[in-house]
C-alpha cells in the first residue's frame, strides 16, 4: 500500500480561477480520497467561493499540518479575518494574501510536515507590495530551497519544456546568456529526467536563440560561440544533447516528439508553443530543488475569474505529477541505499575470504 502524502495547496490569487479550479477538483470525493491535503489561505474566501460555485465537499479549519486527516479537506489559515474577493480585479490584499499563504506554505515543507508543494497562480505584480521580491515562484523558491541552481520545465504527457532564462526581459536576455549558464540547465534538466520522471537515458534537444540558427553568424553569434560550445561540452560529459534547432521549425515538424525534453533559451518561445500543445492539462514543475514543487500552468485569468468556466485539469495534473515525482525519487533512494548495501556486502565477503585465507 502506497503512503499517504501530505499534499500542501497554496491559494493563490484570490480574484483569479486559482479557488476556482482547487475547488472544483475537490467536488470528486475520488480526486481526495488516497492522500491527506492541505489548503494554505483563508477558510472564509474558501467558503466563499465554495458557496459561490455550489460545490459539495468536506472541509476544516485546522491550525497546523499534523491535525490533517484523509477524506477531508483541510484548511490552513494564513490571512486575517477582513480579506475581500473582488473578482477579476488586481488588489494589494489579493498580493498578501497569496503571500502569507506561500510563506506559510514554505515553511511547513521545510519542517517535513508537508511532503510536496502545489501552488495556486499569483499575480507577479500585486504580490511585490507584500515584500516578495521576485519575478515569480521559480524564482523565490530557487532562494529558499536551492543553491541557485535550478530550472523551469513545463511539461504534459506530450512535451517537457525548460527554460533557460526564466522571467528575463527579451532585451537583457542576449547579456545573461553564457555557455556556463546553458550547460548547467542541460545539467540539471538530464538529472531530473533521470530522478524525476524515470528517464534512464534522456535525449534532450537545444533550441537556437537566433533565426535560424544564426544563419552561421550570419543573424548572431551566439550559436556559433555560446550554445554549440556548450552542447558539446555536455555530450562530453554523456549527457545526450542534441542541436541547436531553429524554434519555428522544430515545433513546426513536431520534432519534440523525439525527444524527452526541449530547452528553450527564452520564456515565450518554449511557453508559446506549449500552451499551444498543452494550455488546458499543462503542469510548471521547478527541476532542482530540494522540494517537490509544481504549479497549474496557466496563471490568474481574472479575464474569466468567478463565471465558473475554468478548467481544473492543470491542477489536477499538477497534483499528479507532484505525486509521481515524490515516488520517483523515493524509489531512487531506495535503490541507492540498496547500492551501498550491496557494496557493502561484497567488500565484507572480500575480507571474510582473505582472512580464510
Amino acid at each position: 500500500m502506497s503512503k499517504k502524502l501530505k499534499i500542501g495547496i497554496t491559494q493563490g490569487d484570490i480574484n483569479g480561477i486559482s479557488i476556482e479550479v482547487i475547488l472544483k477538483a475537490f467536488n470528486d470525493p475520488r480526486f481526495y480520497e488516497d492522500d491527506i491535503f492541505i489548503v494554505y489561505g483563508s477558510p472564509k474566501v474558501i467558503a466563499y467561493y465554495k458557496k459561490n460555485f455550489e460545490l459539495n465537499f468536506p472541509h476544516q479549519t485546522i491550525s497546523k499540518a499534523e491535525q490533517a486527516k484523509a477524506k477531508i479537506i483541510n484548511i490552513i489559515n494564513c490571512n486575517s479575518e477582513d480579506i475581500k474577493v473582488e473578482m477579476g480585479e488586481s488588489t494589494e490584499i489579493a498580493g498578501l494574501a497569496a503571500y502569507q499563504a506561500l510563506e506559510k506554505a514554505c515553511a511547513d515543507i521545510k519542517d517535513g510536515h508537508i511532503d510536496v508543494l502545489v501552488t495556486g497562480p499569483i499575480n507577479k505584480k500585486n504580490i511585490q507590495a507584500a515584500g516578495f521580491n521576485f519575478p515569480g515562484h521559480t524564482e523565490y523558491l530557487s532562494k529558499k530551497f536551492s543553491d541557485g541552481d535550478n530550472l523551469m520545465i513545463l511539461m504534459n504527457d506530450q512535451i517537457k519544456i525548460g527554460i533557460i532564462t526564466n522571467h528575463v526581459p527579451i532585451a537583457q536576455i542576449p547579456s545573461v546568456l553564457t555557455k556556463e549558464l546553458i550547460l548547467k540547465k542541460i545539467k540539471i534538466f538530464n538529472d531530473s529526467l533521470k530522478s524525476d520522471f524515470g528517464i534512464s537515458k534522456p535525449k534532450i534537444a537545444i533550441l537556437s536563440l537566433n533565426p535560424h540558427c544564426g544563419d552561421e553568424g550570419l543573424l548572431g553569434q551566439e550559436e556559433q560561440t555560446i550554445i554549440i560550445p556548450a552542447i558539446k561540452e555536455a555530450v562530453s560529459k554523456n549527457i545526450m544533447a542534441f542541436g541547436p534547432y531553429p524554434a519555428d521549425g522544430f515545433f513546426g515538424a513536431m520534432k519534440f516528439r523525439d525527444f524527452d525534453g526541449v530547452l528553450a533559451m527564452y520564456h515565450d518561445q518554449g511557453l508559446a508553443p506549449f500552451k499551444i500543445i498543452a494550455f488546458e492539462d499543462g503542469v510548471n514543475f521547478t527541476a532542482g530543488l530540494s522540494i517537490i514543487r509544481t504549479s497549474p500552468a496557466h496563471g490568474t485569468a481574472y479575464d474569466i475569474a468567478g463565471k465558473g468556466i475554468a478548467n481544473e485539469q492543470s491542477f489536477r495534473n499538477a497534483v499528479y505529477v507532484a505525486k509521481d515525482i515524490y515516488f520517483n525519487r523515493n524509489a531512487l533512494q531506495i535503490l541507492e541505499i540498496q547500492r551501498v548495501n550491496l557494496e557493502a556486502l561484497k567488500k565484507d565477503i572480500e575480507e571474510i575470504n582473505k582472512n580464510g585465507e
